[in-house]
């Protein structure tokens, strides 16, 4: 089992989190996956079983879209690292996120029992109504 960090630790593991997304250059959200397809026209390139054309398609979900785009075979290394680089984000902001829920568990915000206000022993004051024109 491991020891709970103190509040000072986990404020510069934060701190140290923050520094390596700061570092992350650009960011695409999916995953890549080879795809063999054929475009079912007789006499094509792509319909001969000995010559199978992959094709590099990416896939990801965004504002509750789901898209799916086919990557060139010269981009394929760029999308790549997109993505890696978009994992590695996540991972680092979940590392984060724990560390946030780990903290306000251990301090100033942790509670040990509830407590209701104190009732105050001066009285409220009274409302007075007002009379409109017609009431004089």
């Amino acid at each position: 089992m491991q020891t709970p960090l103190s509040l000072q630790q986990i404020d510069e593991k934060i701190l140290q989190l923050k520094r390596q997304i700061l570092e992350l250059g650009p960011l695409h959200p999916g995953s890549l996956s080879r795809q063999y397809q054929i475009c079912g026209k007789p006499g094509c390139k792509c319909c001969d079983p000995g010559t199978p054309r992959p094709h590099t398609k990416l896939t990801y979900a965004y504002h509750g879209k789901y898209t799916c785009r086919f990557v060139r075979a010269e981009s394929v290394k760029e999308v790549s690292a997109l993505v890696a680089g978009f994992k590695t984000f996540r991972r680092l902001t979940d590392e984060w996120i724990a560390l946030a829920v780990q903290r306000a568990q251990s301090g100033p915000l942790k509670r040990t029992a509830f407590r209701s206000k104190p009732k105050s022993t001066t009285p409220a004051p009274q409302r007075t109504t007002r009379r409109g024109k017609s009431g004089r």
